[in-house]
């Protein structure tokens, strides 16, 4: 028998070659740097986010509207984290798809469920600083709570068809976490997200002119150095959230659109989608980074989440120090004897 024999017909060898066999599309630098830059991810928003969710559990002395947001965002960050470990370990191999398929829709469903939380912080901000006299029925408990929980619902059942997404006939389709053709349908909802995005950005935007206008002519007001130092500190702190938000998920948000243009195949030049690619993998890089940032929101927003973290620094270094004394003490004693 002829070795170079095949039994399968010669336009089937074709289109499983063509399909299947080569992907152009390549990771390229990403290979190393994506892993490093996950890991960093993973370490400081694990560590940190398990520090959060350990204050706000057991550590604050009065539960606002705020708190509650702030608990489930570190809620969320956290397990944005975990999924980090899996997109390092199956980066560009190919399959299970169903794996690729549940790692990837519960990472972006975290990730949008931080951005909705950083809303909804930002709105309580506004409400209480530009309208402090009024009083909202979003600021209690109760509803925020109810908020919190209509949050993860509506975002996971938006994120539900993504789980079972099929797998296409793109040449790279069988990859995880690379760049994949795309549905006509699966299209619409990325765009979909996209555009909500830039209505929640248009809506920071307005909060927080509104707040740097009336905190700036508070601070014009005060003749007094200390209240204008303290004024401008207010300022500092209210504008954390905006330019984590901004800087962590705006230039995603931006990429977003030609590389989903490019997965249903309006862009089909292989060095753009090349390009897209790369550039797509580094700005979700930069979204992940939030969860390592969204800790500092903590701990300029909430003065008892910052009395909370000192004592219990304090408390540690105070048993340590217990343990040292006595440690000494029984030494000593032993000596004496």
């Amino acid at each position: 028998m002829d070795s170079l024999s095949t039994p399968f017909p010669a336009s089937e060898v074709t289109e499983h070659r063509r399909s299947n066999s080569y992907c152009q599309i390549q990771d390229g630098f990403l290979s190393v740097t994506l892993p490093v830059m996950y890991s960093l991810i993973f370490v400081i928003g694990l560590l940190s986010n398990s520090l959060a969710l350990w204050v706000f559990s057991c550590s604050m002395q009065r539960k606002t509207s705020i708190t509650v947001y702030m608990r489930n965002l570190a809620l969320s960050d956290l397990l944005l984290s975990l999924c980090l470990p899996f997109r390092i370990a199956y980066q560009n191999k190919s399959d299970p798809q169903i794996f690729c398929n549940i790692v990837g829709a519960f990472f972006y469903l975290n990730m949008y469920v931080s951005i909705t939380f950083l809303s909804l912080i930002s709105l309580d901000r506004y409400l209480k600083i530009i309208r402090p006299l009024q009083k909202f029925k979003i600021h209690t408990v109760s509803c925020s709570t109810m908020a919190s929980a209509v949050v993860w619902l509506v975002h996971s059942a938006f994120m539900l068809p993504f789980f079972f997404e099929t797998k296409g006939k793109g040449p790279c389709d069988h990859k995880c976490f690379h760049f994949r053709s795309k549905s006509t349908v699966a299209a619409a909802f990325n765009m979909v997200a996209v555009a909500t995005f830039f209505i929640l950005l248009l809506l920071f935007l307005y909060f927080y002119s509104k707040i740097f206008a009336k905190l700036h002519r508070v601070s014009s007001m005060n003749a007094q150095q200390l209240n204008k130092r303290i004024s401008m500190k207010a300022i500092t702190k209210t504008f954390v959230v905006l330019i984590i938000f901004i800087v962590c998920f705006t230039p995603y948000h931006v990429v977003r659109i030609p590389y989903v243009l490019a997965q249903v195949g309006v862009i089909s030049s292989l060095p753009w989608q090349q390009g897209l690619h790369l550039a797509n993998e580094l700005v979700l890089c930069i979204s992940a980074l939030n969860s390592c940032l969204d800790p500092v929101i903590f701990f300029f927003l909430s003065s008892s989440f910052r009395r909370a973290v000192v004592c219990t620094i304090q408390g540690k270094l105070k048993r340590a120090l217990l343990r040292n004394q006595g440690g000494l003490s029984y030494s000593r004693s032993v000596t004496e004897a």
